[in-house]
């Protein structure tokens, strides 16, 4: 247990953190969830659409320290992969 004020004011601020990182790596698994299961479904535009969601994001989230810089470029990376190979099996 915290004795003094210093470090009782740290366990709550890493309770408050703690629970804004939870949420935000949350949202962050949902958006690649949600362009994974467009790909899987075929469609083309909603794929896209939330590609550019889910990078916009995962930018922001590795600017914040949240998720390391190259993990966000290699889940960038292999989502932007799957949405073009829809795009151009659907142009076929």
């Amino acid at each position: 247990m915290a004795h003094t004020l210093q470090a009782k004011k740290r366990i709550r601020q890493n309770i408050k953190r703690n629970q804004r990182n939870s949420s935000a790596r949350s949202t962050m698994r949902t958006l690649i969830k949600r362009v994974r299961t467009a790909v899987q479904e075929g469609n083309v535009e909603l794929a896209q659409q939330q590609l550019a969601l889910a990078t916009k994001y995962l930018d922001k989230k590795a600017q914040k320290g949240l998720i390391h810089a190259n993990k966000a470029a290699r889940h960038k990376s292999r989502l932007n992969a799957a949405v073009k190979a829809l795009a151009l099996a659907a142009q076929k």
